[in-house]
């Protein structure tokens, strides 16, 4: 079996089963949608759970079309010889490598967005419309998504000349090189995300609730966290879906509330809901998951090298000379050779959940964070019966109720 044919069982087998596990997932959860688990059946409704179902299985539907597209584009582009077409159209306007390249990566950004397009569109205004949770205007996602485009230029387009430059100009280890120059990149967009990037899509306002700023702000001395800020975000100018989360680096460190959140929660459920994720920053969860990036990005890189270095392998996928189609190459199949790591990746991140909850249950009240999960589940229209098997692969918080099982053991503890 040649190199290309494994690559297309790879890309066929990946998607096949993963469309597998949204089928298995919408199964599971419609054959479930008539009865309410008994933990939650005197906090969640018959209808709200029948609600919660069907929404779960609008998603899993449109998650199998979504992968079915993703697969065809990936193999059109790769193993089909688009990527190729398009060098080759390309090369033909712009005399410099380096412009070449960067037209490429626009071409192939601009294409995998318009086949996004109707997707994201059905998503927003027809799914999410369905379920009362879209609360963004036409206008209002056309402003996202030039705003977005504008972001992916000043960003994008500099980062992708630079890695160029690098492979060009630093011989057989540009990847060592590039790779320091990311680290670089995403220490520097973790302290300006917050005061430059996040307010040019949403608005950010201090909290002004002055009893539950003095809770918070207690919670934060215990927890011996030092914040920029305390806000809350706009969140339901688009949508109904509640959370809060802290976000920065060092001193630009911000604890944020979506609007929504605080209009369903009590005060005491807020400060539970907090000191969770302080417990992701006590017990060093946001580091960690760095350090995995940053070990993640040289192993890609490394590979980037080892394949633009091999002619054979080249040859035998068909990627086109230059380093620019390389990339955009090794883009495309990164997520289907990754996808084995998807378990892990998930388990690690339950681990991590159960961990920030009994951080949680020690500074604030259990029996409140519990209350707080089943209202935001309530709110959010979380499935409170996942399929085992999808769940274990892909969520990165633990079901309901083994999440909320271990909270109650806490509270009785």
């Amino acid at each position: 079996m040649n190199d290309a044919t494994l690559l297309l069982t790879l890309v066929l087998a990946v998607t096949a089963f993963r469309i597998f596990l949204a089928w298995r997932q919408a199964r599971h959860v419609t054959a479930h949608r008539e009865r309410v688990p008994p933990r939650f059946a005197d906090r969640i409704s018959l209808q709200a759970h029948q609600r919660a179902a069907d929404y779960t299985v609008a998603k899993s539907r449109l998650t199998m079309i979504s992968l079915l597209i993703e697969a065809v584009l990936a193999l059109a582009l790769t193993l089909g010889s688009g990527i190729t077409w398009l060098s080759t159209r390309i090369a033909g306007h712009f005399g410099s490598s380096l412009l070449q390249g960067l037209a490429l990566f626009a071409a192939v950004a601009v294409i995998g967005g318009l086949i996004e397009l109707p997707q994201d569109l059905y998503r927003t205004f027809v799914l999410e419309q369905r379920f009362g949770f879209n609360r963004t205007t036409p206008l209002q996602w056309l402003k996202d998504q030039g705003l977005g485009i504008a972001l992916a230029l000043a960003i994008g387009l500099p980062l992708g000349a630079a890695v160029l430059w690098m492979m060009d100009a630093l011989g057989a280890r540009w990847w060592l090189w590039a790779w320091l120059a990311w680290m670089a990149f995403n220490v520097l967009m973790l302290a300006i995300y917050p005061t430059w990037i996040a307010p040019l899509f949403n608005r950010f306002t201090p909290l002004a609730d002055d009893g539950l700023r003095t809770r918070v702000e207690s919670l934060m001395r215990k927890c011996g966290f030092h914040a920029d800020g305390l806000f809350v975000m706009d969140g339901s100018r688009r949508s109904a879906h509640g959370n809060a989360y802290f976000t920065g680096f060092g001193r630009t460190k911000r604890v944020v509330f979506f609007d929504t959140l605080l209009g369903s929660l009590q005060i005491e459920e807020i400060e539970a809901v907090l000191a969770h994720e302080l417990g992701h920053f006590a017990r060093r969860h946001v580091l960690q998951r760095i350090v995995l990036l940053f070990l993640a990005s040289l192993a890609v890189l490394a590979l980037l090298g080892h394949v633009g270095n091999d002619p054979q392998l080249r040859a035998a996928l068909a990627i086109a000379p230059g380093d620019a189609p390389l990339l955009v190459f090794v883009s495309l199949v990164l997520p289907f050779l990754l996808f084995p790591l998807q378990p892990l990746m998930s388990a690690w991140s339950r681990r991590h959940e159960f961990e920030a909850d009994a951080y949680a249950a020690m500074h604030a009240d259990p029996a409140s964070l519990a209350s707080a999960l089943v209202k935001l589940y309530h709110d959010n229209a979380s499935s409170l019966t996942p399929d085992p098997l999808h769940s274990a692969i892909y969520d990165s918080h633990p079901p309901a109720l083994t999440r909320i099982g271990r909270l109650d053991r806490l509270t009785h503890a």
